[in-house]
């Protein structure tokens, strides 16, 4: 029982209370990154991400403002997503900023109809727009969980640009 008591303490100490403080580091540096996106203005998107492969891992929430087109012919809807406790999915559309990178844009969620069927969904603009945005990362993709067409729509389970640019 002796060892066995010590075995468990050396377990708390060496694997989960690293992965507890772990879990409060990425929670902290989270909070703080939204709290400081709540006041400060928005920003071009093409300072931040000045080229297709760009990243920013310490803007994520930052307001962000960019002009392009949208590419509605690569729309995709996230599926299994739960908003104010009801299904629905989220609509995703790459969007062509002009001079800069082409970026997935997250128009909002739409709610499915006979239980988990694909609505009728408004396009997005036409034309040139402006759009005001935060920066996210993209989501780890769900393993086993394949893209697939149904309803006339690209339908994926997680949104990560990498996985939508290859189905898209």
């Amino acid at each position: 029982l002796f060892v066995v008591v010590i075995a468990f303490a050396y377990l708390c100490f060496t694997v989960l209370a690293p992965w507890q403080l772990g879990k409060n580091t990425k929670t902290s540096r989270e909070n703080s990154q939204i709290s400081r996106s709540l006041t400060a203005d928005p920003v071009s998107l093409t300072t931040i991400l000045p080229q297709q492969d760009s990243s920013a891992p310490d803007e994520q929430w930052r307001r962000v403002t960019a002009t392009g087109r949208y590419l509605p012919d690569a729309q995709a809807l996230a599926r299994l997503r739960v908003v104010d406790a009801e299904p629905a999915f989220e609509v995703l559309v790459p969007f062509a900023v002009e001079g800069g990178p082409t970026v997935l844009v997250d128009r909002g969620y739409v709610r499915p109809v006979q239980g988990s069927r694909v609505p009728t969904i408004p396009p997005p603009p036409t034309g040139p727009v402006t759009i005001t945005a935060r920066l996210r990362d993209s989501e780890p993709v769900v393993q086993g969980k394949e893209p697939f067409r149904q309803d006339g729509a690209q339908q994926v389970y997680s949104i990560s640009t990498t996985q939508i640019a290859a189905v898209t």
